[in-house]
């Protein structure tokens, strides 16, 4: 093996909005569920996020597609029957569908006490569910080469996940609305392109130093080298509605790491595209989804000026991305996603068909809500 047998882990992270069963509104009752889930799944894998209304599941450290997928409809299954106990549903949606239940109170802890005070209305007005891959990727100098790559893929990787199409009643005209929300945060957004370790230490040390970020950990890049456990994380994700779709596409994620580690240690570096060029696809990305057109940023060329279809920049899954899918066995899994998702479309394109049919908003937050109930697990 090109990795010299070394095992890139995998582990993931989901957030989730909680709506009332009856009206399908989104409700504060974050603290509850969370407290219920914790005696479920485990305190470590149950957590509050900063708005009241959310819940975020973290999976254990998985190494294969089936270790994945369990802890993944544990976890879920777990939380939404907490959340049922409660007269809540655990929604998959990266946005609140409907209900605003207005400035939403963060978590009574002082740190987001402080992070209200700095940003004010982007706390208030911000409740929104991601999905974050984190492959294991231990040498920190190899970390930030491999994201140097990653950020590359980031906007296909938005395109594939988009599942907010969204707010509070209203559509947004977006795939994925949550990413455009998000994107005002100042520490949000594409990451530029790290030279070396000192470097990503030096950009941090500027954004906590002018107060664009409180401290390290509000580094809300796509793709980030992990301060915490020895990782890159993959943030630029909706939270997707099935645990299916979350599995093959970290296991994507987990594919494109290992190509960058293996072109990292041949001597090769990513090339260094433009942060407003990545940004610009990202946007694209989120405005159209799967079904659109993105810059050609993954071309291995610094000269980004082709938009072309999300599937021609998806033709390296095969080769030599390929390549890195065959090592784990995760090429037929992966394979049968996206072309699940080029026939029937992302999570946004599920939404907005539910929202058509007679049943409106309210079936919206039906077709993604998590049911407690196990079902049964796809064949390898």
């Amino acid at each position: 093996m090109p990795l010299g047998g070394q095992e890139l882990t995998l582990g993931v992270e989901e957030e989730f909005i909680l709506a009332d069963r009856h009206t399908r509104h989104a409700v504060r009752r974050g603290a509850a569920v969370v407290g219920a889930a914790q005696g479920v799944c485990g305190s470590a894998h149950v957590e509050p996020e900063m708005a009241q209304a959310q819940v975020e599941c973290v999976g254990a450290v998985c190494r294969d597609r089936d270790e994945l997928l369990a802890e993944l409809l544990r976890l879920r299954r777990g939380a939404a029957a907490s959340a049922a106990a409660h007269g809540c549903l655990l929604v998959a949606s990266g946005t609140s569908i409907l209900g605003d239940p207005g400035p939403a109170p963060i978590l009574d802890k002082p740190r987001y006490a402080r992070i209200g005070e700095r940003f004010g209305l982007l706390v208030e007005q911000q409740c929104v569910n991601a999905c974050h891959v984190h492959v294991g990727v231990p040498d920190r100098e190899e970390a930030v080469q491999v994201a140097n790559y990653l950020r590359l893929w980031t906007p296909a990787l938005l395109a594939l996940s988009a599942n907010s199409p969204f707010w509070l009643g209203t559509d947004s005209s977006y795939a994925s609305w949550r990413s455009t929300l998000w994107g005002r945060w100042p520490t949000s957004g594409p990451p530029p392109y790290l030279r070396s370790v000192s470097h990503y230490e030096n950009v941090v040390d500027q954004l906590v130093d002018t107060g664009a970020a409180l401290d390290p950990a509000m580094l809300y890049w796509h793709v980030r080298p992990s301060r915490h456990v020895p990782t890159v994380e993959v943030r630029v994700a909706d939270v997707m509605p099935d645990a299916v779709a979350t599995t093959a596409f970290a296991l994507l994620v987990r594919a494109l790491a290992t190509d960058a580690l293996i072109k990292v240690r041949a001597g090769r570096a990513a090339p260094p595209v433009d942060d407003v060029v990545l940004r610009a696809a990202c946007w694209q990305a989120s405005r159209e989804g799967a079904r659109g057109r993105i810059l050609d940023t993954v071309a291995g060329t610094a000269d980004v000026s082709v938009s072309l279809p999300v599937w021609a920049q998806l033709a390296g899954v095969r080769a030599p991305v390929g390549d890195a899918l065959d090592m784990f066995g995760d090429r037929p899994a992966v394979l049968r996603w996206l072309h699940s998702v080029r026939r029937h479309g992302t999570g946004a394109d599920r939404q907005r068909a539910a929202r058509a049919g007679p049943g409106g908003f309210a079936a919206v937050v039906d077709c993604v809500s998590v049911s407690p109930a196990a079902p049964p697990v796809p064949a390898s």
